[in-house]
């Protein structure tokens, strides 16, 4: 659901930066606890990953570069950070390191119970504050300066919508780990923005798509010996997310080009019209025959396209002649008027 505000927002790189960012947090959380702790690490890496999203808040409000150069900086410091981190704890005597590595691809089949539940408790924390400030969400994300305007503290709204944004990326870091918790974040609601231009329509499909993505990916992963679950639910995210950019029906690719098509051939028959019109309005009586060959000086003329305008009831066809009726010769004639239009 919150991967739709990044997608609209145009923070696409916000999962990747914030889900490196937290891996030094998880190494520091260990280092300072001695303990692997699920619950202890995840605190960490929030520490650290809200501390990015603020570092990078700080450098596009307070310097002339861009977010996208914030997000590299993060992400790159950060995550070469945590993997220091991570090698000196590597050559601890008596740390076992096994435990930090599922953070870095993931390890959802190792995930307990009381995981599951704590998922659950925050995802449904994260939809009572969506609920409670979907207004205020909402007019920041179209119109900043109108909501200040308005009176909202839109600084405010805008650290509660990147913290739960951090929540919901380290929440995620078990199942995907912080190489692919981007494409968690993304990938749904990047496929759910190719089927409505209405936010919460989707936010919902986000939802579907993403839970969806969990359920189909670990029963796949569970079916077959050694398939990590981690890659296979981002890898049918993706199949969501092709699909989606194929088949949907106002932006899918399949659907343009069959409108593209279907433009250019209504495009020829338009002009073929024009210029059977520009004969008949030279004559008084716009029913009177003429020859169907002297469409044969007209290059986008063919026997198929006189068909279709017979059809639509714009011309009549009796053998080799042809005649405009009432219907296509006042069509035909705003069609030469909005001609004439763009021309001038």
């Amino acid at each position: 659901m919150l991967g739709s505000f990044a997608v609209l927002r145009k923070q696409s790189l916000l999962g990747d930066a914030i889900s490196h960012a937290a891996l030094p947090g998880i190494a520091i959380a260990f280092l300072i606890t001695g303990t692997k702790e699920t619950n202890v690490l995840l605190i960490g890496a929030l520490v650290s990953g809200l501390l990015g999203a603020f570092w990078i808040r700080g450098i596009t409000k307070r310097t002339h570069l861009k977010s996208d150069t914030a997000l590299g900086l993060i992400l790159s410091i950060f995550f070469g950070f945590g993997m220091l981190l991570l090698t000196y704890i590597q050559k601890l005597p008596n740390a076992n390191q096994s435990g930090l590595d599922k953070f870095l691809f993931g390890q959802a089949a190792t995930l307990l119970a009381r995981d599951v539940w704590f998922m659950a408790s925050v995802t449904f924390v994260c939809l009572v504050v969506l609920l409670l400030f979907w207004k205020e969400f909402k007019i920041l994300l179209f119109d900043a300066d109108y909501a200040k305007t308005l009176g909202f503290n839109i600084q405010l709204i805008d650290i509660l919508i990147t913290s739960f944004i951090v929540i919901a990326i380290v929440l995620g870091l078990q199942t995907v780990g912080v190489v692919l918790m981007s494409a968690m974040l993304l990938a749904p609601a990047a496929a759910a923005r190719q089927w409505t231009n209405s936010l919460g329509i989707m936010v919902v499909l986000a939802a579907f798509f993403g839970a969806s993505s969990g359920v189909i990916g670990t029963a796949i992963s569970a079916s077959q010996n050694n398939l990590s679950t981690g890659p296979v639910i981002v890898l049918v995210a993706a199949v969501f997310v092709g699909f989606s950019f194929i088949f949907s029906p106002s932006r899918g690719l399949l659907f343009r080009q069959i409108r593209f098509i279907q433009n250019r051939k209504d495009l020829e028959l338009h002009k073929t019209l024009a210029f059977m019109f520009e004969i008949v309005k030279s004559h008084e009586n716009i029913s009177h025959p003429h020859a169907v060959k002297i469409l044969n000086n007209f290059h986008g003329y063919t026997r198929k396209s006189l068909g279709k305008l017979e059809r639509k009831e714009y011309i009549n066809v009796s053998g080799s002649m042809w005649s405009m009726t009432p219907k296509g010769y006042h069509f035909a004639a705003n069609l030469y008027n909005q001609q004439g239009n763009e021309n001038e």
